[in-house]
């Protein structure tokens, strides 16, 4: 560990170079990784916040929520058979407000169940960013594809599908609006495994999120990024750590000729790793989360502890792989050959 860190103050450009650039691809990783998560909750938080369970969809759909219709016979059978579970439909829509100004908002109905927001005919609850919009509890909202009216009883918080606020509405009022008689989707929740209904294909929460037809590509693209910049920040370790070792091939040599093992050398590599890493993250850490809390509210970002803790984690492993790859020449060396060399 003296080793380690007199070569650090002997060397600081070197340190300062490399522990900068770590900084920024850290930086911009936890930055990326919060706005995944932001747009991840802004375009599914609907779904993401349920228990965990297994929706149900007709086979027929080919896996499009929107295609599929409930058998009503074989929809009766499984809310009796499971007391929590309910039968669901979406819809992408919009209301108007006093103003006659347009709100694009995502409707859902749902059978009586603790999973979702109850209104009665004529009620709507919204999504609590509509409220931004002038929305408040007790307006009157219009659909056109709608005779009568919607009264605004309250606000869901973080309740969002496909980039919408969602309006839980009644299904009397949905079914009219629409212009069907049957749901779209079972949702039975605390299943481990799913349960094999004949003409259903069943989705675990996750599962579902990727029928939606943004956020698969939308989170792929992002997590692509991620790890793009998780395995740069290895590269730049290992090229890093051989090129300090390419220059001290010579010392290596002494070092080990007056009895210095190679795992104290490996150590002194690992230390200078961490505390370069270290200092790094702490720096990229306080930034993210200041920008978290200080980032406009129409911005979907999201950056938790539990998220942040496990990019330090793998920055640090990363590292230590990086580092210790590029010093398996160091096992090699053989004190007289490398003395020779460092003289040349």
């Amino acid at each position: 560990m003296n080793m380690a860190w007199k070569e650090i103050k002997k060397s600081k450009a070197k340190f300062i170079i490399l522990g900068s650039i770590i900084f920024l691809v850290s930086f911009l990783t936890f930055i990326i990784s919060g706005l995944a998560n932001g747009l991840s909750q802004d375009n599914a938080a609907l779904i993401k916040d349920l228990r965990a369970g297994h929706f149900y969809m007709n086979e027929q759909a080919n896996e499009t929520y929107n295609l599929s219709k409930i058998d009503p016979s074989v929809q009766e059978n499984i809310l009796k058979e499971h007391k929590d579970a309910a039968a669901l439909s979406i819809q992408m829509g919009f209301v108007n407000d006093a103003e006659d100004k347009q709100h694009g908002v995502a409707f859902v109905t749902s059978t009586e169940s603790t999973l979702f927001e109850n209104v009665n005919p004529g009620e709507i609850v919204l999504d609590r960013s509509l409220e931004k919009d002038g929305i408040q509890v007790g307006d009157v909202l219009t659909n056109n594809q709608f005779s009568g009216e919607f009264k605004v009883i309250g606000f869901a918080d973080q309740k969002k599908y496909s980039h919408a606020p969602v309006a839980f509405i009644h299904m009397d009022n949905y079914k009219e609006m629409y212009r069907v008689n049957t749901m779209q989707l079972l949702f039975i929740p605390g299943q481990d495994q799913p349960q094999f209904i004949d003409g259903l294909q069943s989705f675990s929460n996750d599962q579902f999120l990727n029928t939606i037809a943004s956020y698969s590509a939308e989170q792929m693209s992002l997590n692509m990024i991620i790890w793009f910049l998780v395995a740069i920040s290895g590269m730049l370790f290992a090229i890093f750590f051989y090129m300090m070792n390419v220059q001290k091939i010579g010392l290596y040599g002494i070092l080990k000729a007056i009895g210095v093992k190679t795992s104290t050398l490996f150590r002194m590599m690992w230390a200078q790793m961490f505390f370069i890493t270290a200092i790094a993250l702490v720096l990229s850490i306080a930034l993210s989360q200041g920008f978290n809390r200080i980032a406009p509210q129409g911005m979907p970002f999201s950056l938790t502890i539990g998220t942040t803790i496990q990019l330090s984690i793998l920055f640090l492993i990363i590292g230590f792989i990086g580092a210790t790859l590029s010093g398996l020449q160091i096992r090699k060396v053989e004190p007289l050959q490398a003395i020779q060399q460092g003289d040349i």
